[in-house]
């Protein structure tokens, strides 16, 4: 359909009304003839509420029709919103800064027709077929809603039963009332070339999935296993045959890839303390017991919203605090609440303001009342865990000195009563803060760092809390910032919440954007800050003053096609002019490698062939590649890459000639545009492993991690400017790690120097993996790589016992995706 410049569709809708998932999804596309970015609204029954779930993509079926790809760019849309009451009409808008139109009103004939009244939930979450053995297996989960029991058959192409087993599966993952009965596994013997449904069915009704659509995994034998091992898998792999013997390893390949899922609301009460620790927190005396201010403003706060906060601060373990709160109502239903309930509790101090000032306005109005030693930021409708303040005092006592702290938060209901989406966050984090607030809930301040920076400023309304972390953080410095690795927070999600509509505050990002310009501005740092990937996620574009000489060392072993792609890929895209080629000759076999070399510095005059005669070590072949480089700036770059974004060297550049940075890497993909690299994460699956390996690249992944730039402790040598001082400063890559670990290990000791290891997700590159040393398809060099694991075990024994900082020890170490841990 077409309304103006608008043109149009809604293909699918959905209405699911019956529990747990009570939801309307909208489907379909739509752009905007002059290219005009699109955003959505939807209204139930009259009012505006928030899009639980928002997907926009490319409609690349529509190139058919509309022959300008730029039209019909992230024309996609997929809408998901939760519903809490009965749905009479929904109303679906398309916006774009200057106008709008109704894509389609869904009345309550219609929703009655299309109403998914369903009673069967289920997902099939793996297919597998071993062609060895002849069995396929299968696991995934299933409920009646009404909790009836559930039969499974699996039928072939003819209809005829076929012969299985079932076993039933705990499944965490869900909501306690279902999860116990959820979780299935069926093996069944199976024909190659056949085709096998699954039958699902109760006393009311029938699911029937086709098996054949599921995308299989077709396993092999332990040989075949074995033969496709290569690059990090051996490493891995390597790593569990010496700690766990070959009779495990060969257990671990047959049983294939584990999927370990926990219930956050579960994990948050196994780990909550219990109510004997509670009652040895209350009776606990510490030696220092400063006074805590809690700064509250509240405004037209729903009572039963303010009866928790409040009750949470009186229930807490530790007993020095005071409740500082500054109403700005346009009523007097808070006012009255505290003088009926509190006014002899001389430890809640309110004040009723003349007006509302906004939210920097009646903060500082609240921190005026504040007579503490520390001040903690408190919002009017969320809730604290009853150890909060004794977490945080007890930080203190071990060391006096910490002046800022925060910790971990999560989400919950609008009732208060389940708990989910956790923020479970790194030590600080300096690039990550500059991109984002992460720090947010739960900030404990000293009151004499904030009487030198200042109060909350008006001008960022919206972000002032983001502008306020930034320079309270940069005014004590890290050494005085502490990170509480445990949820003490809960942040209310209702309706009207930042938390539950991001989009409803868009004001909110723009402010976000010019406290972190502001930032900048102020230190002297020539940047640009834009808005990022997602709502919240800030780009940092680093202006550069000056355009020094970069040197690309690149290691080679024949394989003409990957380097000739590789250097290929920068003449074509670089649009920045001052670099070099070192390219390090490594015992090739081939005449047409020479005959390449020799083309290549013929018509190109950056390019410089060196020799390296020794057997292969990658770090002692970087090393040597130095040797012959006259730029002031390192970017070690494996041959098998290919660079996408055309200012790839001004983003690595401008992160590496901070003085506190010492390396910075790049944002990598495999060919099918999965993530190779987003960052290393210390002990990740033993050693240490690459973040979000295998996420596809539009996905933001947990809190945007992998596309929002931000400190590691490592990243890969695939692609990783250094500063030539820095390189020198720690000698180099250390040769006695000739293949694995050489580059984690490079940026440990760039850090314990005290510079900064920088991900920039910014520059990226196709990363096409471990081609430039062939196929490792054998483990005859366990022995290499057990050698150096020990080295690596004994060299960095701290980060790998105590975690990495930019981790978090309530995730898992077990797998790349951020999930929690099962340990």
């Amino acid at each position: 359909m077409k309304n103006g410049d608008f043109e149009y569709s809604l293909d699918v809708i959905r209405y699911k009304d019956t529990a747990p998932s009570k939801y309307i999804q909208l489907s379909g596309w739509c752009f905007h003839h002059q290219k005009e970015a699109i955003d959505y609204v939807v209204q139930i029954n009259g009012k505006e509420v928030p899009i639980s779930q928002k997907r926009i993509f490319d409609r690349k079926d529509l190139i058919k029709f509309y022959k300008d790809v730029d039209l019909i760019k992230d024309s996609g849309y997929d809408l998901k919103i939760e519903v809490f009451e009965p749905v009479h009409e929904v109303v679906l808008i398309a916006k774009t800064s200057s106008t709008s139109i109704v894509i389609e009103t869904i009345g309550e004939a219609k929703l009655k027709k299309i109403r998914d009244t369903s009673l069967i939930e289920y997902a099939v979450d793996c297919y597998e077929r071993n062609v060895d053995s002849g069995l396929s297996q299968m696991w995934g989960w299933a409920f009646a809603v009404d909790k009836s029991p559930l039969q499974f058959e699996v039928h072939d192409a003819h209809g005829h039963l076929v012969a299985h087993t079932f076993r039933k599966q705990e499944r965490t993952d869900f909501m306690e009332d279902w999860q116990i009965q959820s979780g299935f596994y069926i093996v069944f013997k199976s024909d190659p070339d056949a085709k096998y449904t699954l039958v699902i069915k109760n006393e009311k009704e029938s699911k029937t999935v086709d098996l054949n659509k599921i995308k299989s995994t077709n396993q092999k034998s332990l040989m075949g296993y074995i033969k496709s091992i290569n690059g990090q898998n051996v490493k891995k792999a390597g790593m569990y045959l010496k700690r766990k013997g070959f009779k495990a390893f060969v257990r671990r390949i047959r049983r294939g890839p584990q999927d370990e899922k926990v219930s956050y609301n579960t994990y948050f009460h196994l780990h909550e303390p219990t109510k004997e620790e509670l009652d040895r927190q209350r009776k606990h005396v510490f030696s220092y017991q400063p006074k805590i201010s809690l700064i509250v403003a509240t405004f037209n706060t729903p009572l039963n919203y303010l009866k928790e906060m409040i009750e949470t601060v009186t229930h807490q373990t530790y007993a020095n605090w005071e409740l500082c709160i500054a109403d700005g109502s346009t009523n007097d239903d808070v006012e009255n609440y505290i003088k009926e309930q509190y006014a002899k509790n001389d430890r809640i101090r309110f004040v009723r303001l003349k007006e509302n000032y906004g939210i920097s306005g009646n903060m500082n109005a609240a921190m005026d009342l504040a007579t503490g030693d520390y001040i903690a930021l408190y919002d009017h409708d969320d809730t604290l865990t009853l150890d909060a303040l004794y977490e945080n005092v007890k930080v203190l006592n071990e060391d006096p000195n910490i002046e800022f702290i925060y910790s971990d938060e999560d989400k919950m209901d609008s009732e208060g009563e389940r708990f989910f989406e956790p923020h479970f966050k790194p030590d600080f984090n300096y690039d990550l803060l500059c991109s984002t607030n992460y720090i947010c809930h739960f900030l404990v301040v000293k009151k004499s760092l904030i009487d030198q920076v200042g109060k909350l400023r008006k001008e960022f309304d919206g972000a002032q809390d983001f502008d306020f972390v930034l320079r309270l953080s940069d005014a004590c410095g890290p050494e005085k910032i502490h990170h509480i690795p445990k949820v003490l927070y809960h942040w209310r999600f209702h309706q009207n919440s930042t938390a539950a509509n991001p989009e409803s505050k868009m004001y909110a990002f723009e402010a976000g954007k010019r406290a972190v310009q502001a930032f900048y501005d102020a230190k002297g740092i020539h940047a640009k800050v834009e808005h990022g990937a997602s709502l919240g996620i800030y780009r940092t574009k680093y202006i550069l003053d000056q355009h020094p000489k970069v040197s690309i060392i690149i290691p080679n072993k024949d394989h003409v096609d990957d380097l000739s792609r590789c250097i290929d890929s920068i003449e074509a895209k670089s649009t920045y002019d001052a670099y070099e080629y070192i390219i390090v000759e490594n015992n090739s076999t081939e005449q047409s490698t020479f005959d390449y070399y020799k083309e290549l510095t013929n018509q190109n005059p950056k390019v410089k062939v060196v020799t390296w005669k020794d057997e292969f070590n990658y770090s002692a072949i970087n090393n040597f590649g130095t040797q012959y480089a006259s730029g002031d700036y390192y970017l070690l770059l494996n041959n098998d890459t290919e660079v996408i974004t055309p200012d790839f060297i001004e983003e690595l550049l401008g992160y590496c000639m901070r003085e506190d940075v010492g390396a910075v890497g790049a944002r990598l993909y495999y060919p099918d545009d999965t993530i190779q690299h987003a960052g290393v994460i210390i002990g990740l699956q033993g050693i240490a492993g690459h973040a979000f390996v295998g996420l596809e690249r539009d996905n933001p992944g947990y809190f945007a991690r992998p596309m929002t730039q931000q400190d590691y402790s490592a990243v890969t040598a695939a692609c990783m400017m250094v500063d030539k001082k820095v390189y020198e400063e720690v000698g180099g890559l250390n040769e006695q790690l000739k293949v694995a670990f050489n580059d984690i290990d490079f940026c440990l000791k760039i850090r314990e120097k005290g510079y900064k290891i920088v991900y920039n997700p910014y520059c990226e590159l196709y990363h096409y993996e471990s081609k430039s040393r062939g196929e490792e398809n054998t483990f005859d060099k366990v022995d290499r790589f057990n050698g150096e694991i020990d080295y690596f075990e004994k060299r960095w024994h701290d980060i790998l016992t105590h975690g990495d900082p930019y981790y978090n020890p309530n995730l898992t170490y077990k797998k790349n995706d951020f999930s929690l841990t099962t340990d």
